[in-house]
């Protein structure tokens, strides 16, 4: 039997939430606070906007979303848990866009929507068990939200793709993984002119999404130039971890074998960094180091090695620079950052396996999961 689809358990954040997030910062600098927020960032557009929202602004309102598309890799799992923990830290109120109406414009999970809202809720889970701060957090369902407020947001979007071209629309289309060059269905076409109105749909000021997101939130920044807007949203994009395997920019469920779940279990953990690609010595493109800067180094603040006294003893890693000046050296092998990431690897990953075993509704959500299958 199929768990039931929404409603999500987590209440909505109230005003006694957001005098609470206020409150946290009220120890922090506004330095500090910026500094926190630009430490999630490959590319800020624009940091001297994002420190003027910061003065004028108790509790800035900072957007993620995603589409329900099957298993969630630790790409998506740990970084977003990582990133929203800071933005909360920082004193930010996060909206987490459960894309289920998206997820089927885009075919995910064959276009069933009961299906994709199921994933919705397993993803809703892992973010729970791996320690996600849901005190700052409010998860809204695109159906639900959409519905409510339907006179406000299709004018909304008519109005953004009246403004554009079908030629600006489709080089947006890398949203949704699809290459600019692919046939593409009239619901996709869609689907960036509503992604775009998302942003000032739910308020947000502050875009928090991945690299691969940036060309339609520039897109929002350039409709605000259309419609005389002067507040722009502020675009904080996060890099995109790599697969496990050579030259694979984006790590990808589609491919099991490059992609840690995160269920998945140790043995299953330790295979595949076991077979990951790591060339001595080379740190560019190197995946399992991009997995120690941006998951094993925020989370833990450092990287233990345990390696025989013959060659170097054990070493603890303070910072990334710390460890790539020994991987460059040579003084730091692909056989001693293997064992040791996978070690900090199943220990970020041992809550979430526990509570998908212990938790009967959990366990539930994922085995029906698992038996999905995936679409591209």
């Amino acid at each position: 039997m199929e768990p039931s689809p929404p409603p999500v358990d987590t209440p909505p954040a109230t005003a006694a939430a957001a005098e609470g997030l206020a409150g946290a910062v009220a120890g922090m600098s506004l330095d500090e606070r910026f500094d926190l927020l630009m430490g999630i960032a490959e590319e800020c557009i624009m940091p001297d906007e994002l420190k003027r929202l910061l003065q004028n602004k108790p509790v800035p309102v900072c957007y993620d979303g995603f589409e329900p598309s099957g298993r969630m890799h630790i790409a998506q799992g740990v970084v977003k848990t990582i990133n929203v923990n800071k933005m909360i830290k920082a004193g930010c109120k996060v909206k987490i866009w459960i894309a289920d109406w998206f997820a089927q414009l885009n075919n995910k999970m064959g276009g069933d929507l009961k299906k994709i809202q199921t994933v919705g809720r397993y993803m809703i889970e892992i973010w729970k068990a791996a320690g996600m701060n849901l005190d700052g957090v409010e998860f809204l369902w695109s159906s639900e939200e959409i519905n409510k407020r339907a006179n406000e947001y299709w004018p909304l979007v008519m109005d953004i793709g009246r403004k554009n071209n079908i030629k600006r629309i489709t080089r947006c289309c890398t949203i949704m993984g699809r290459s600019d060059n692919e046939e593409l269905t009239a619901a996709q076409i869609f689907y960036p002119c509503m992604q775009c109105a998302d942003i000032f749909f739910l308020k947000a000021d502050i875009c928090q999404l991945g690299m691969d997101q940036r060309k339609v939130n520039m897109l929002a920044r350039e409709y605000c130039d259309d419609i005389k807007r002067k507040n722009k949203p502020i675009i904080l994009s996060h890099h995109m971890l790599p697969g496990f395997k050579e030259g694979q920019e984006k790590m990808s469920k589609s491919d099991p074998t490059s992609a840690i779940f995160m269920e998945d279990d140790e043995a299953q953990v330790n295979l595949k960094i076991k077979q990951a690609f790591c060339p001595p010595n080379i740190v560019e493109g190197n995946p399992c180091l991009e997995y120690i800067k941006y998951i094993v180094f925020p989370w833990f603040d450092k990287f233990e090695v345990v390696r025989k006294e013959n060659n170097g003893g054990n070493k603890t890693f303070a910072n990334m620079d710390e460890l790539t000046a020994d991987y460059v050296s040579g003084a730091l092998h692909p056989a001693d950052v293997k064992p040791a990431l996978a070690k900090a690897i199943n220990e970020i990953l041992k809550p979430v396996r526990d509570h998908f075993n212990t938790n009967s509704e959990a366990k539930v959500l994922l085995n029906t999961v698992k038996k999905y299958r995936v679409t591209n």
